[in-house]
């Protein structure tokens, strides 16, 4: 009897241990292990049951020529068991929410089956995330059976190239950090007050001029001297096209962002009339080390919030109303991120234009001037069918009839939209930016803050505060990175890595599912990938002490 109570201890361990061995982040609904492996090799043959399912064979393609050197061949059928089969089928989700699938590895071959051409994405997904770390000719599989969907509609990433430019090799890579982790929504932060990076062919100024500034503050703000170089870019619209194509590629949505009524001072640089004060010359904080000439409209060289933003004239609505025109045909989101952060209001209150037009719109003051701005943006947009979405300041002096909030100062902006019955997108900064650093004491300049790995992980994004009935209006969250204090390519990845994958657990997977100490196993699995596709992550996470969440 103690040898047989010895062999099934022993038997429980082996399949303990075999468990452990299948790590796929997020955590999936439901996953079912069985004895037996198979192989992919470069003899196995990827079926597709319809045409629409191509993307999911070229990325898998993509990864195995990357990564292990050979792609499978693409066929209608197979006349074996050695076999990656993709179809669409019927398949149950608590939410509706697009992305469900199933992924069965068993004798007869590999099986991934979505609810729909995106959910058969997301499975390839699981299935990468079971290959090897080690290139190896014979790709080894468990047998299992995975059956998973979404939490959230909306999962986000979003980065800005306001401030540092990236090229679109980089903003690629980048997408493809998003869709590895089953996110299915980029936000792109094109124009800033250091930078415009979009092109727009009715102002080619915009990107002449203010696609580039004369040098950029050293360390932290106001920083201790200036690199006195010259720096800029921007993306071609062709260039654009392409962005978006290889998103869509990926079952991701690009939302562009162009900034207003604040953070203009790149557009007021390349087009003065745009500014309440377009004859007087562009002020700089005392302490920030200027380069270049002092008179006329400048781009900016230091980070921060500066005050000469747009002016509420019809030269200004019919600029924004051209701008977006061009934006449209490039973008196919339904929501356009117009900024609405950060808005400093001296320049409405020196203006007698805008005193006069608050007077005659019978408007409370500037913040009620602000409103009448976005509104204006909102309607030509809505007619055009498209939909705003701005940070959480655009709730002062009213919010837009129909606009999405994105609440990033902390939650109440969020939670104020969900009760007025708009849709919210959760981003507090507290939680969901990448910006801050990862231990109390970096390796390199952040902006500040501290945001551990942990705390990420323990992030909700539906407040409490919310009632059942307001709980439906959050689409879902999204981490920011911005990049006043990230230049290189490098750093973008030390700053994203595992604060990302962190983030795409609480957006994917269901709430009961989540466990720090599961994630924490699955993590050290996931860092053994990072190595292997060569990105660079923050090892704080390593290090127990750095795993204690600050919770202030």
């Amino acid at each position: 009897m103690k040898k047989i109570a010895a062999s099934l201890l022993l038997l429980v361990l082996l399949l303990q241990t075999n468990a452990q061995q299948v790590s796929i982040i997020p955590q999936p609904t439901k996953i079912t292990q069985a004895e037996g492996t198979a192989t992919i090799n470069a003899q196995t043959v990827i079926v597709l049951a319809s045409a629409d399912l191509a993307p999911s064979a070229n990325f898998l393609n993509d990864y195995l020529q990357s990564f292990f050197g050979f792609k499978l061949k693409v066929s209608k059928t197979a006349s074996s068991s050695n076999a990656i089969v993709l179809s669409v089928t019927n398949i149950a989700s608590e939410n509706n929410i697009p992305g469900a699938y199933t992924l069965k590895i068993n004798q007869k071959g590999i099986q991934v089956k979505g609810a729909n051409a995106i959910g058969t994405f997301y499975g390839i997904q699981s299935l990468i995330q079971i290959l090897p770390t080690v290139k190896t000719a014979n790709l080894s599989v468990p047998y299992l059976t995975v059956e998973d969907h979404p939490r959230f509609a909306y999962r986000g990433m979003h980065l800005d190239v306001g401030r540092h430019f990236f090229s679109v090799e980089y903003v690629k890579k980048y997408i493809d950090f998003i869709a590895m982790h089953k996110m299915n929504n980029f936000h792109w932060h094109l124009t800033e007050d250091q930078g415009w990076r979009i092109e727009i062919k009715k102002y080619p100024n915009l990107t002449k001029i203010g696609g580039f500034r004369n040098g950029t503050i050293i360390g932290g703000y106001p920083g201790t001297g200036n690199t006195n170089t010259k720096y800029g870019g921007f993306y071609t619209q062709e260039e654009i096209k392409q962005v978006v194509k290889y998103a869509a590629d990926r079952y991701i949505t690009v939302i562009p962002e162009i900034e207003m009524p604040g953070h203009a001072s790149a557009a007021i640089a390349a087009y003065p009339q745009l500014s309440c004060f377009p004859d007087s010359s562009t002020k700089h904080p005392a302490k920030v080390t200027w380069v270049g000439s002092t008179t006329g409209k400048q781009v900016q060289q230091g980070w921060g919030v500066y005050e000469d933003v747009f002016a509420p004239t019809e030269y200004t609505f019919n600029f924004l109303q051209d701008v977006l025109d061009e934006v449209l045909a490039l973008f196919p989101s339904t929501l356009i991120h117009i900024g609405g952060d950060e808005c400093p209001k001296t320049a409405w209150k020196k203006s007698a234009f805008c005193q006069q037009l608050i007077k005659d719109k019978n408007l409370k003051d500037e913040h009620g001037l602000q409103s009448y701005f976005i509104q204006r943006i909102e309607k030509y947009l809505n007619s055009k069918g498209r939909q705003i979405i701005g940070w959480d300041e655009i709730l002062e002096g009213g919010l837009a009839p129909n606009a999405a909030v994105m609440s990033w100062r902390g939650e109440e902006g969020g939670i104020a939209a969900a009760k007025q019955k708009h849709t919210v997108i959760m981003t507090p900064n507290s939680y969901a930016y990448f910006d801050h650093s990862q231990t109390k004491k970096d390796d390199s300049l952040t902006i500040g803050g501290y945001l551990t790995v942990q705390k990420v992980y323990d992030y909700e994004p539906i407040p409490k505060e919310l009632s059942k009935e307001d709980e439906k209006y959050v689409l879902g969250a999204q981490a920011n990175l911005w990049t006043e204090y990230i230049s290189n390519w490098s750093k973008i990845e030390y700053m994203t890595f595992p604060r990302m994958t962190a983030m795409s657990e609480v957006l994917w997977s269901q709430k009961g599912q989540r466990n720090w100490g599961d994630f924490q196993k699955r993590l050290a699995e996931q860092i053994k990938k990072y190595e292997f596709w060569n990105w660079n992550y923050s090892k704080a996470v390593l290090n127990p002490a750095a795993e204690l969440t600050d919770k202030k």
